[in-house]
C-alpha cells in the first residue's frame, strides 16, 4: 500500500523533469535532392540499321529484348540517370494501310496517358534536314513525359519514348526530364534515313 501513494509523486517528478529539458526545435528549410547532369556531348549511333542519329555519350545502346521487339528497335539507356528512350522502326514498305496503322499506334500510345496527364502538348518539328516530326510534351504523373514519330511516309517510320525506371515522381524528376528532352531532339535533328 505504502508503493501506490508513492507513485503519484513520482510520476509528477518525471513530468516536471521531463518538461524542463525539452530541447528547442526549428525546423528545417525544405531541401531538394541535388542532380549533377553532366555537359550534353554527342556520338554516332553504331550499327547497320535502316537510320543513323547521334546520341548522348552518357547513354548505352541496348537491343531491345521484349517479345514484341522488332530488329532494329533499341533502347538508348541513361544508366546514371535510370532513363531509357524507346526507338521503335517499322519499314512501311510503301503501304499506306501499313502506314496508316503505324500512325494510329503512335498516336494510341500518347493517348493511353491521357488518364494520369494533366496535359498534352503536341508540336510539329522540323529539323535541318527537311523532315518533320510530331512531338507530344507530357506533364503531370505519367510514366512517358516526351514522345516524338516522325516518318518520310513512304519506307521510314521511326518513334521514340522517353522512360524512367524509378518510382520518383516526375517534378522532382523535371531537371532530368529536361535533359534527355534536349538529347531525344538532338537526334531528331540528326536523324537521317538509309
Amino acid at each position: 500500500m505504502r508503493y501506490f501513494s508513492l507513485l503519484p509523486l513520482l510520476m509528477g517528478v518525471v513530468l516536471l523533469a521531463s518538461c524542463s529539458s525539452a530541447p528547442d526545435f526549428t525546423p528545417k528549410p525544405k531541401g531538394y535532392n541535388r542532380i549533377d547532369l553532366p555537359p550534353h556531348r554527342f556520338q554516332e549511333l553504331p550499327g547497320n540499321r535502316p537510320y543513323s542519329f547521334e546520341y548522348s555519350k552518357e547513354a548505352v545502346i541496348k537491343r531491345d529484348s521484349s517479345y514484341l521487339a522488332q530488329p532494329n528497335w533499341i533502347n538508348v539507356y541513361y544508366p546514371r540517370l535510370h532513363a531509357n528512350v524507346q526507338i521503335t522502326y517499322m519499314d512501311v514498305q510503301r503501304d499506306r494501310r501499313l502506314y496508316n496503322k503505324m500512325m494510329e499506334d503512335a498516336r494510341k500510345l500518347t493517348g493511353k496517358h491521357e488518364i494520369k496527364a494533366t496535359a498534352i502538348d503536341e508540336r510539329i518539328l522540323k529539323t535541318p534536314s527537311g523532315m518533320r516530326a510530331s512531338v507530344f510534351e507530357l506533364s503531370g504523373e505519367v510514366p512517358s513525359q516526351f514522345q516524338f514519330y516522325t516518318t518520310d511516309s513512304t519506307h521510314h517510320f521511326l518513334r521514340g519514348a522517353l522512360y524512367f525506371r524509378t518510382a520518383t515522381d516526375n517534378d522532382s524528376l523535371a531537371p532530368v526530364i529536361e535533359y534527355v528532352k534536349t538529347d531525344m531532339v538532338h537526334m531528331l535533328n540528326t536523324l537521317k534515313y538509309k
